[in-house]
């Protein structure tokens, strides 16, 4: 959950970073590469990579906790999620303007 969390974090916040803040970042959470391997490619002590990766951890968190963005997209994507369902039961329904009423309700969800 937390490499999740961190990737997404990179995605919305990662071009307030150093391009090696985000190519250790990158590296070591989605490309899943050790510290010991990081440090090897880009000579540096593994406590190099480490202490990099933990100072951009917290400015990513603090962006986040300052912006909400990765949050609130969440939540969005549940509520659309909740939204799609409850359209699918209606266009089960024999009314075909209930049907028409959900295809636009699914249709709208789609857009966003």
């Amino acid at each position: 959950m937390k490499q999740l969390t961190m990737s997404l974090l990179l995605d919305y916040y990662g071009a307030l970073l150093t391009p090696k803040q985000r190519e250790y970042f990158d590296l070591y959470y989605n490309q899943d590469f050790s510290l010991a391997e990081i440090a090897q490619q880009e000579g540096i002590s593994r406590q190099g990579v480490h202490d990099s990766i933990v100072r951009t951890e917290a400015i990513l968190r603090n962006m986040e906790d300052a912006t909400g963005c990765v949050a609130r997209e969440r939540a969005l994507e549940a509520s659309l999620s909740e939204i799609r369902e409850a359209a699918q039961l209606l266009l089960e329904q024999d009314n075909p303007s209930i049907r028409q009423q959900a295809q636009r309700i699914l249709s709208a969800a789609d857009r966003l």
